[in-house]
């Protein structure tokens, strides 16, 4: 981890390094090639802009190039991300009106249970769903158990949170009854009971 780490930060320091050389090569060739020329003599530069002007004016062609070039990627990066962010927006409000049964009961577990993060059963069909669907984030520290299969830890995506309140996930508005209490433990998934909650914060 900390080896790609270094290679990530060497390279960082590489680029930017690179852009403050074509940033210096674009200044340096358009005072070359636009000062007044009584400057340029008084700096004994008029000879050399006449004799290497081709080579200058290629210089400038190079680092505008550059730049353009990289203009171009952050605006197609931008528009990329804005894009698959409207879709995940899309996917999600569309998967919050067909929540089933068995996925709403997992959703309510995190606020049952006033965690933000919960171990749940990677093959389970309503997580993967989830997951799918932009509703749930793996965070990792999978683990594998012969009996209940492999668990990893999950969280509700930032997206995804605004979408579900008491009305989609059916929660009473207030403190609940007994009766609805009752109904809520007995609509719980089923895995739960067998789950062992590593961490649990205030939703």
């Amino acid at each position: 981890m900390k080896e790609v780490m270094i290679k990530a930060i060497s390279l960082s320091n590489a680029k930017r390094t690179f852009m403050s050389v074509m940033l210096w090569l674009v200044i340096a060739c358009l005072a070359l090639l636009f000062s007044p020329k009584a400057l340029l003599e008084k700096l004994a530069l008029a000879e050399v802009v006449t004799q290497y002007s081709f080579i200058i004016g290629f210089g400038l062609i190079v680092g505008a190039a550059y730049f353009l070039s990289q203009l171009v990627s952050f605006v197609a990066d931008e528009s990329i991300q804005y894009l698959r962010q409207k879709r995940t927006v899309e996917t999600i409000e569309a998967k919050v009106k067909l929540l089933d049964p068995a996925e709403r009961a997992l959703l309510r577990e995190f606020f049952l249970q006033g965690a933000t993060i919960l171990a749940l059963p990677q093959n389970e069909l309503a997580v993967k769903s989830l997951l799918h669907t932009n509703i749930l984030e793996k965070l990792g520290n999978e683990r594998h158990y012969a009996i209940q299969g492999p668990t990893a830890e999950y969280k509700i995506s930032m997206a995804a949170r605004i979408y579900l309140n008491r009305d989609v996930l059916r929660l009473p508005a207030g403190e609940p009854t007994q009766e609805e209490l009752s109904h809520l433990l007995k609509a719980r998934p089923h895995f739960i009971s067998g789950l062992v909650q590593p961490r649990k914060h205030a939703a």
